[in-house]
């Protein structure tokens, strides 16, 4: 009689084996900051009007809800508004400033010397062109997030081999053939991955503005925290912004994986 093949005992991994520390690492230095932030307040013995502590916020999001959540939802808007604008005017720009070395050369020192400018400096005369409220907030945040998409671009496409284009020449390739065909395609890792940093800059736009000049969304509402000295309520306002900021940015990367995944390594876009 043929012996039995008995399989092998199946050893099951230890329990810290199973976790992805990689998934799990955010949440789990997240809340490693905000035990350490109560231990600190509860060691130094901080009033809630110079540091509350994570517990005070968090009670100050349960009792101001509502509140929070309409300039939440206020500040969302007005960002993404904007952001979407600067995205499409970042796009034509970048390619327009990429074209040719010349205008590069030209338009390149006028795009510093904008960006250079504070935008809270240009909150009033955009105050006196449409008055205060929503479109301030739009194109303040449209006008700090736009740079870093339009130079991206015009780089992506300015750094293009010359070697590249004498040998696209000379099969017969045009100007346009060259831009469309490997320009617009070499620029577009730097396009998604400048999304990035400018969903992040939009946010600072519209926080800037509605401090100064509106009556709606978490900049207006942690300015009006501030002068009745309810710190808890200013940094739930910080706490919302930083949700949204990282949502926000999640996505932009999910979509720079996903379309330009082509262009980072294996181990990196997995």
């Amino acid at each position: 009689m043929s012996a039995v093949l008995e399989s092998p005992p199946v050893v099951a991994k230890p329990v810290m084996a199973r976790i992805n520390w990689v998934k799990a690492a955010p949440w789990l230095y997240t809340i490693a900051l905000f035990v350490a932030w109560e231990l600190l307040v509860i060691a130094l013995d901080m009033p809630p009007t110079v540091l509350p502590a994570p517990t005070d916020v968090f009670g100050a999001i349960a009792k101001y809800w509502s509140p929070i959540w309409k300039n939440s939802i206020q500040t969302l808007y007005t960002t993404t508004l904007g952001f979407a604008i600067a995205v499409v005017a970042g796009l034509a720009i970048g390619l327009f400033i990429g074209w040719s070395k010349t205008i590069y050369a030209g338009l390149y020192p006028l795009m510093i010397g904008f960006n250079a400018i504070p935008k809270v400096a240009l909150v009033p005369i955009l105050v006196i062109w449409f008055g205060i409220g929503t479109v301030p907030a739009v194109l303040t945040a449209f006008l700090i997030s736009f740079f870093p998409i339009v130079v991206n671009v015009a780089t992506g496409l300015a750094t293009i081999e010359p070697e590249t284009e004498d040998v696209l020449r000379a099969l017969g390739a045009k100007k346009m053939d060259i831009m469309l065909k490997v320009g617009i395609p070499r620029s577009m890792p730097y396009f998604f991955g400048s999304l990035k940093v400018a969903i992040t800059l939009a946010f600072v736009g519209s926080v800037v503005s509605e401090t100064v000049a509106s009556n709606y969304g978490l900049g207006n509402m942690m300015s009006s925290a501030q002068s009745q000295f309810n710190v808890p309520l200013v940094f739930a306002g910080l706490l919302m912004l930083a949700i949204e900021g990282i949502v926000m940015y999640a996505i932009m990367a999910w979509l720079e994986r996903r379309m330009t995944g082509w262009a980072h390594r294996s181990t990196m876009a997995q």
